[in-house]
């Protein structure tokens, strides 16, 4: 990449920092504007920087010209498409509803492969052809340019509400983690890692537990989680004598968790906003026992293969001084004081007191852990801070925007509904058994998807059963998101699995064996919220829910536990049985 490349991109992430924090403060900006610029910023990122070969440059140049045109015509022409109530006026604006469509496949099949868009695309000939389809699976039909229409001229698919969470909210708090991690926090993350853990038994694995729940508060990614903190963290282990296996599945499991640790959780916080109607600080307060628990049992189940294997702490030379620690930890502690301290005794909204924390954040970059400043280092930061912004915001609004096409879809049509009644027919109206159905709907959708945009899905189909059945709609939320999450370390597409064998150079069946052990909490808890309905009731009930954290707390131990450490099988069988009389009954 020439150096006026590299400019013309970081002056891009700029201008992508610039239009999300500024929506903030300019008042009322109507959606069809908002979120097709939106659109257009992300355009070059997902498909001309990624391009990895000529043929797709010279594609990408195309398609994104095309966007371009597309999605800028409907932000300009905004006031006359209102009136139109999202039908289609002659050929013109029909071919701008093809343009976009298509432009929103390849964007997301560039960021995240085949399988997302693919899905799409079937409900969009589903959209178009439906109505050929006999049986209670066809619908009526309805006109193309109503169609077609309703998911590009109106918000009822590209512009829809899930696109003005990627636009309004998700996308400040990606700002935010990338100028974050531009600084000093990463390595503030490890070393209060280090000295909170490091000395304790397994204590390389504690670190990467504790630093991993840190880094995953901001960047709500498995695989940026394994690939950032896995870089320290396994060769630390590896060094140590740990099993290669078992270090890939330390890293896994404890990345893994990012995703479901507040405030982030992988964008899917702000999702389940939009779809729940409970406030951003109720998501947060629904989420953090059961995030704990996760935590619980990683770490009980690294004690227990400590019993199996020496697994060493670090030596003294390598955990940081106190002063050390106390310096790089202000480097997210502050930010972080300011976000919580602006949502909650201020009671700014979540992205305004974002954007508040982001300049603090910025604050830090011209500063290293001596307090010294250096102009080439922060300029390099402040490079860093915007080329990761762009690519970051950019690959969200691609899986967000695309997902949109399935959801408006499933209502235009009515299929989200035949789905939900398929559910409650197969599980002839019990909780149980459409749980079971909505879990495994979940683990195959989230191999081939990321976790929000697999939530997203499940949720817009099987939530409606849940919640007929008799679960509340947060419960029946949590749940799904919590087993779209089971793929990341689940044969036989388990992606954060894949990237920490690489790294630590060992067979990836191996290490998901270990993964599957040390995760049983992600199997187990999200059943524990649908059978003590108060663990997601902190917020209304603290003493109720924290009783039920303990009890879940100590069966999730007993079996995490005795799936590892005791070798004869009856003790293990009498491990998990009375752990599981805890959480179940």
């Amino acid at each position: 990449m020439t150096g006026l490349s590299r400019a013309l991109w970081v002056a891009l992430g700029g201008a992508t920092i610039v239009f999300h924090i500024g929506l903030i403060f300019y008042g009322l900006v109507p959606n069809l504007v908002s979120r097709p610029l939106h659109m257009a910023l992300a355009l070059p990122w997902v498909l001309i920087f990624v391009a990895k070969n000529r043929f797709e440059k010279i594609t990408g140049w195309m398609l994104c010209a095309a966007g371009l045109f597309a999605s800028l015509w409907i932000a300009l022409n905004q006031q006359m498409l209102g009136d139109q109530y999202g039908y289609l006026m002659g050929d013109f604006q029909l071919g701008i509803a093809i343009v976009l469509l298509v432009v929103v496949l390849e964007m997301a099949r560039r960021s995240i492969g085949w399988p997302l868009p693919l899905v799409a695309l079937l409900s969009i000939l589903y959209g178009v052809f439906g109505e050929h389809i006999p049986g209670e699976f066809g619908y009526a039909g309805i006109p193309l340019q109503s169609y077609l229409g309703t998911l590009t001229i109106a918000e009822g698919g590209l512009w829809g509400s899930l696109t003005g969470i990627s636009v309004s909210v998700v996308a400040i708090f990606v700002i935010f983690g990338a100028v974050l991690n531009a600084g000093e926090a990463g390595q503030g993350f490890m070393n209060v890692a280090a000295a909170a853990a490091g000395r304790l038994r397994g204590g390389a694995a504690k670190v990467s537990v504790v630093s991993s729940a840190l880094f995953g508060s901001v960047s709500g990614s498995a695989s940026a989680n394994v690939a950032s903190t896995g870089a320290i963290t396994l060769p630390a282990m590896t060094r140590l004598g740990y099993p290669r296996a078992l270090a890939g599945a330390v890293e896994a499991v404890a990345s893994s968790g990012g995703q479901i640790t507040p405030p982030l959780m992988g964008a899917g916080a702000f999702v389940m906003v939009e779809l729940t109607g409970v406030p951003y600080t109720g998501i947060m307060a629904a989420a953090i026992l059961p995030a704990f628990l996760y935590f619980l049992a990683v770490w009980v189940g690294i004690n227990a293969f400590s019993r199996r294997y020496e697994l060493k702490g670090l030596s003294a030379d390598e955990r940081p001084v106190m002063r050390t620690v106390v310096i790089t930890s202000a480097f997210f502690l502050v930010p972080f004081a300011v976000l919580l301290f602006a949502m909650f005794a201020l009671k700014f909204t979540p992205q305004y007191a974002a954007c508040i924390s982001i300049l603090v954040a910025f604050a830090l970059l011209f500063i290293d852990k001596a307090l010294s400043f250096d102009r080439e280092r922060t300029m390099a930061r402040l490079e860093q801070a915007l080329m990761n912004t762009g690519q970051q915001v950019s690959t969200i609004a691609a899986i967000i925007i695309c997902a949109s096409i399935i959801i408006g879809t499933l209502g235009i049509t009515g299929l989200g509904v035949k789905i939900t009644s398929l559910i409650l027919s197969g599980s002839g109206g019990m909780l149980w058994p459409a749980l079971l159905l909505t879990a495994l709907a979940c683990l195959v959708l989230g191999m081939e998807v990321p976790t929000t945009a697999a939530y997203v899905i499940c949720i817009s189909v099987a939530g409606p059963a849940l919640t007929e059945i008799g679960l509340e709609p947060l419960q029946a939320h949590m749940f799904v998101f919590w087993f779209a999450l089971l793929s990341t370390i689940t044969p036989p597409v388990c992606g954060a699995v894949f990237i920490s064998a690489g790294m630590v150079g060992e067979n990836w069946l191996k290490v998901a064996v270990f993964a599957m052990a040390l995760g049983i909490g992600l199997y187990l808890v999200p059943l524990g919220m649908i059978a003590n309905p108060a663990l997601i009731e902190l917020a209304s009930a603290p003493v109720t829910a924290l009783l039920a954290a303990a009890k879940i707390g100590v069966g999730l131990s007993l079996i995490s536990f005795g799936l590892i450490a005791p070798s004869k099988p009856y003790l293990r069988l009498l491990y998990g049985v009375a752990g599981g009389i805890l959480i179940f009954i």
